[in-house]
């Protein structure tokens, strides 16, 4: 095969990565929150019932900020049920998920899960603008934020929180142009009441972040226009808009699902386009950020026939898709694309974090382990911080019928402050190694500190109940690094870290 070549030179970067590019999400969906972060009674469980086995494998992942409590459940969500004492806590019928939620872990507990995970561990708290508006945002953020000597903020204290919860960032609703959302609405609909918060949430405090909703995603019909539309009323009060993006292969199509990452630059780089015509538009210097507040692999097409069989019932096993090694190869082209654009996305969350979803799984009162998609996150996040350098690939190409002629590899680089840099390459050929050379240009770099590759002989290999410790990361042999020029091969389908220094 031939070799696919790149170059990097610290004079061309594309810039630093904000650490809140590495956040995942937490909604009130299936077993998330119920028997996934929180069980009372599970030999791990704290006095406040949280799982201390999934709180460390959440540490490893690396998470930062963290959304909450959703998602489309937050357009049915009544923030004052979520406080107080638990036993006084109504249960309420969830339209988005046909489920039951019982409030028992709330808003309190949602921070004390935070802390738990550790200092790097930020709010991320979206507010009902389907079913609910201005004013109970506004009562939200008095209570969760305001010092004291208010009715809300005396409530919290009399709640067991003295102190306030500190949020800064802020989601005004979620996927709010889609049909599907309880309070769906139009654009102009949408973008007035978003205005209409985000200028009230700001008298209350001026240095709050807020992320207007945006397409929920590119091929929604009203991509770009609605965009244009919600930034018309918005573009001065709001710092993110936010997309949203989920890829499985459809009708067999795996060529296709293996260059999602193709459409995922696409959707980020149009997005930025209608910013920043709409800021030409108004005259302003102002910049609007990238939210990509969810994405993931997820078979979504087996998701309506699960949620329509319902009956209301308490934390259902929903969307527990159990990943492949091909699943983990398209996660961490995803995460390439993320790193790729981090100039413009300074927030990103992977949905979800427990059970949905998600890199980790959990088994009521059993154990909690990784799945495949656990591992490129948690390298990119250990090792993907710092200023990330402007990569341009030749690389040999392969056919898709979804995208055309894609590249086979994929890939990125960051450099961290102490000047050693990571390469993170993801090689899409299913038969063939890959060959890679990387020029090193004005980097004083002598030695490759560690190859590591996530592959398998079997592409459908995963990682479960019964095999918890089938997949993980190997390291690779033979690669190197001579006056200025390193050299590998990256294995056929594969997720490729090779740091450097």
């Amino acid at each position: 095969m031939r070799t696919a070549r790149f170059t990097l030179d610290p004079a061309f970067t594309v810039g630093a990565v904000n650490p809140r590019l590495f956040g995942s999400f937490v909604e009130h969906l299936g077993r998330c929150v119920y028997t996934g972060v929180f069980e009372p009674g599970h030999p791990t469980a704290d006095a406040e019932g949280l799982r201390q086995d999934v709180l460390e494998l959440v540490r490893e992942l690396g998470v930062t900020a963290v959304r909450y409590p959703g998602g489309n459940f937050v357009s049915g969500y009544k923030w004052e049920d979520s406080v107080g004492p638990v036993e006084d806590r109504p249960r309420r019928l969830d339209l988005a998920w046909r489920s039951t939620e019982t409030n028992r872990f709330g808003l309190s507990e949602y921070i004390a899960f935070l802390k738990k995970i550790g200092p790097q561990a930020e709010p991320m708290m979206a507010v009902n603008l389907g079913t609910r508006g201005v004013a109970e945002a506004l009562e939200l953020q008095e209570y969760a934020n305001h010092p004291s000597g208010t009715a809300l903020s005396d409530l919290r204290a009399e709640h067991g929180d003295k102190d306030p919860f500190g949020i800064r960032l802020w989601c005004l609703g979620n996927e709010m142009d889609g049909p599907w959302q309880t309070g769906h609405k139009t654009a102009e609909e949408y973008g007035r009441v978003a205005a209409e918060t985000a200028r009230a949430m700001r008298q209350i405090d001026p240095d709050v972040e807020l992320v207007a909703c945006g397409s929920s995603g590119q091929s929604m019909e009203t991509f770009a226009e609605w965009e244009a539309t919600v930034l018309k009323e918005t573009y001065d009060l709001v710092d993110h808009i936010s997309l949203h993006a989920y890829y499985e292969p459809h009708d067999g199509d795996v060529d296709s699902f293996l260059a999602s990452a193709v459409d995922m630059e696409s959707f980020i780089e149009n997005v930025v386009a209608t910013c920043d015509h709409v800021g030409a538009r108004l005259k302003s210097k102002k910049k609007i950020n990238l939210s990509f507040d969810e994405w993931n692999v997820w078979y979504m097409t087996k998701t309506q026939a699960e949620v329509s069989a319902l009956d209301w019932p308490e934390a259902p096993r929903l969307l527990e898709d159990n990943y492949s090694v091909m699943d983990a190869v398209v996660f961490g082209s995803l995460l390439i694309a993320l790193l790729r654009h981090a100039d413009r996305v300074t927030v990103a969350c992977l949905a979800q974090l427990v059970n949905v979803i998600a890199p980790i799984m959990t088994e009521p009162g059993g154990p909690a382990w990784r799945q495949t998609t656990f591992f490129p996150f948690s390298q990119a996040s250990k090792y993907g911080r710092g200023e990330v350098l402007d990569v341009r690939v030749d690389s040999p190409t392969y056919d898709t019928a979804k995208y055309g002629e894609a590249d086979l590899l994929h890939a990125t680089a960051v450099r961290a402050e102490d000047g050693s840099v990571t390469v993170f390459a993801v090689n899409r050929s299913r038969t063939g190694a890959l060959p890679l050379e990387v020029a090193l240009s004005g980097l004083e770099l002598t030695e490759v500190v560690e190859h590591s590759a996530l592959a398998d002989a079997d592409p459908d290999a995963r990682n479960t109940l019964a095999e918890p410790e089938r997949v993980v990361p190997h390291p690779v042999d033979g690669t190197s690094l001579r006056d200025g020029r390193l050299t590998a091969a990256l294995e056929p389908l594969s997720w490729n870290v090779i740091r450097l220094r």
